[in-house]
């Protein structure tokens, strides 16, 4: 691999998301949301700061999933459009170095979103006497692995979807993800040739819920680090074999 090919190309998306109009509009309403986020909490007092929390954290997560989905899913489709995928594939940089770069370059993107969320959620926090404490702390590490994923998916998904029919697929596997342990308890009582499709889909499908810290963090429960390393380790393998998937398809995709 090309060492200096695969930083540049990484640097280039990064800067290229971040004029991205829509990248500014969210880091906007991010700042906007999480400080309405104060004015929530006025209605409860018992309860202030498992709301204060639970808005914060819901709110990083929802805008920064939806942002990867759609950075991710255009990928290909933008570059095809605007040809740049030609003087690409003409230089002596390979497909899958680009797809990794571009990959790196968006990840970069949503970690400095979310650190600047974060920033902004502490000094919230502070406002009020709440430190951050280990739990919330696990959430936020936690959100880092599900972008990962979410962005794998995308990625994967545009390789050979349509931009517009990438995001739809990436936000339905999003869903899904979540709502996976119901799925398995439904398979589980259905049974049959129901029961093992259902279980199929289930293990095919990657467990977003069991990234999902937010719940403990609003109560300040502290997750086993066992847990939780097998869980983000689980979410990073799964987003790397999709990766390599995404490259092998991406390899052999003819662009005329």
């Amino acid at each position: 691999m090309n060492v200096n090919a695969f930083v540049a190309t990484a640097w280039n998306g990064f800067r290229e998301a971040r004029r991205n109009r829509v990248t500014v509009v969210v880091g906007v309403f991010a700042l906007v949301t999480l400080l309405l986020a104060t004015l929530v909490t006025q209605i409860t007092v018992v309860t202030f700061r498992r709301v204060m929390v639970d808005t914060g954290l819901g709110m990083m997560s929802l805008i920064l999933v939806f942002l990867s989905i759609f950075l991710s899913s255009g990928l290909l489709a933008r570059e095809i459009e605007r040809r740049t995928i030609f003087l690409v594939v003409t230089k002596p940089i390979s497909r899958s170095t680009f797809l990794w770069a571009r990959f790196a370059g968006n990840l970069l993107t949503l970690f400095a979103l979310l650190v600047v969320m974060v920033a902004i959620f502490a000094g919230e926090m502070m406002l009020y006497r709440y430190p951050l404490d280990a739990s919330v702390w696990a959430a936020v590490a936690m959100l880092t692995v599900e972008l990962f994923v979410v962005t794998a998916i995308g990625f994967a998904c545009s390789t050979f979807l349509g931009q517009t029919v990438s995001a739809v697929v990436t936000v339905g596997i999003y869903l899904a993800g979540h709502l996976g342990g119901d799925l398995y308890r439904f398979a589980t009582k259905a049974g049959g040739l129901v029961g093992w499709v259902g279980r199929a889909v289930y293990y095919l499908l990657p467990n977003l819920d069991r990234l999902n810290y937010r719940p403990l963090a609003t109560y300040e429960i502290v997750p086993q680090l066992g847990v939780a390393l097998k869980s983000a380790a689980s979410g990073v393998a799964y987003g790397v074999v999709l990766l390599i998937i995404a490259s092998v398809i991406f390899e052999r995709r003819d662009f005329k």
